[in-house]
């Protein structure tokens, strides 16, 4: 069994991911540098919801305040209009129904604290972006994606889907393909893979949660 505090949970494999565009997390501080340039299409309501979504974020992000102020107002926008519970249990997969009650509590509350502080700590990366909202297609059992385009000075156009959900009645967002790979689907490896290596201790992985939330707090 490998020591968690010798092998921590990676900090570039947390939830969202860094390298494919900060997973939810940095893909939701691209969505909130939309510039508000392009009208949401009538008939399409989840396209509208990304723009509108997108124009909350955007008036944070760039408004005055400290870190501290900004991701205050950030955290009621993603729990609106992210569905972080469903993420956090999908995430970790079948590990979800062998964690007690509580310890399944703490996986979401921590889960929650790591995508927040994963998204302030990224704002000053997306300054300049250039973000187009496409078309909305059908995806799943009621569920739509919405097309979008990120354009950042000095780097390549990144295509990003956003998978927005109806299950709780109103739209959120469920998943967030970069470039074609399921950012939600790469966490859920990352976890299990992190506890394969450490017995399959959920508390182990709770642990290195909650040092990498401290650490980014």
């Amino acid at each position: 069994m490998l020591d968690v505090d010798q092998h921590p949970l990676p900090a570039h494999r947390a939830f969202p991911t860094r390298r494919r565009l900060g997973a939810l997390a940095g893909a939701a501080a691209c969505l909130a540098m939309c510039l508000g340039g392009v009208a949401a299409r009538a008939e399409s309501a989840d396209v509208a919801f990304v723009h509108q979504f997108g124009d909350k974020l955007v008036a944070v992000i760039n408004g005055a305040g400290s870190t501290v102020e900004k991701k205050q107002q950030i955290q009621p926008l993603i729990d609106q209009n992210v569905d972080v519970d469903g993420i956090a249990r999908f995430a970790m997969g079948r590990y979800w129904k062998l964690a007690t009650p509580s310890q399944q509590q703490q996986f979401v509350t921590l889960f929650h604290h790591v995508l927040l502080n994963t998204i302030t700590g990224k704002l000053g990366e997306y300054q300049g972006v250039r973000f187009s909202v496409g078309a909305a297609t059908p995806h799943g059992d009621g569920e739509s994606q919405v097309a979008t385009t990120i354009d950042r000075p000095g780097q390549p156009p990144a295509n990003v889907d956003w998978v927005i959900s109806h299950k709780a009645g109103a739209p959120k967002v469920e998943d967030v393909f970069g470039e074609g790979v399921s950012l939600s689907l790469t966490q859920r490896q990352d976890y299990s893979s992190y506890l394969s290596r450490n017995g399959n201790d959920i508390d182990k992985l709770l642990g290195a949660m909650q040092r990498q939330a401290a650490r980014s707090s």
